[in-house]
C-alpha cells in the first residue's frame, strides 16, 4: 500500500503497520487511521495519519529515558482497545521538537497505548502528578545514565 507521508514523501507500507484509533488523538479526533514508521534516527518513530499527510507525530518509547514511568490505566480503558493483558500494550509518548532550538520534550501525561495484536490504539490521560506534557528527553536521559 502506498502512503503519502510528511517525512518521507510517497512510500510503500505493510498492512501490519496500520494503527486504528477509534477516538483519534486529542486535538485530532477526526483522524483515526495511522501508520507506525521507523524514523531515520533511532529511537524515534513516526505516527503518520492516513487521512491527512500533514498530520504526523514523532514518538518515543518513554521507558528509554524514564525507566520509572508508570502507565496506570484502568482495565475498562484497556478493554476499549481489546487489551486484557498489559504485556499486549505498546506504549509511546508524543515528542515535541521546537523550531527555536529549545529542548525536545515528550508528553508523558498523554501516552499512546496500542494493542500489539489488533493494532488498535488510544491516547490516555494519566492523573499521576509526576507525568507532565513536557519532559526534557535529553536531560532525563542524562540523569538515567548517571544513576
Amino acid at each position: 500500500m502506498k502512503v503519502a507521508t510528511k517525512a518521507y514523501g510517497l512510500i510503500d507500507i505493510d498492512e501490519r503497520q496500520k494503527i486504528f484509533f477509534p477516538r483519534g488523538l486529542f486535538g485530532f479526533e477526526s483522524l483515526q487511521y495511522y501508520v507506525l514508521l521507523d524514523a531515520e534516527r533511532q529511537p524515534f518513530y513516526w505516527l503518520q495519519s492516513l487521512e491527512s499527510e500533514g498530520a504526523a507525530f514523532v514518538l518515543v518509547n518513554p521507558f528509554l529515558f524514564r525507566p520509572d514511568y508508570e502507565v496506570n490505566i484502568s482495565n475498562e480503558e484497556l478493554a476499549e482497545i481489546g487489551i486484557d493483558d498489559p504485556a499486549k500494550a505498546l506504549i509511546f509518548a508524543i515528542v515535541t521538537i521546537p523550531f527555536d532550538g529549545g529542548p525536545m520534550t515528550a508528553n508523558l501525561q498523554g501516552p499512546l497505548v496500542i494493542n500489539r495484536d489488533t493494532r488498535e490504539g488510544k491516547q490516555a490521560i494519566l492523573s499521576d502528578a509526576r507525568w507532565k506534557t513536557k519532559h526534557d528527553i535529553m536531560a532525563e536521559l542524562a540523569a538515567v545514565r548517571q544513576e
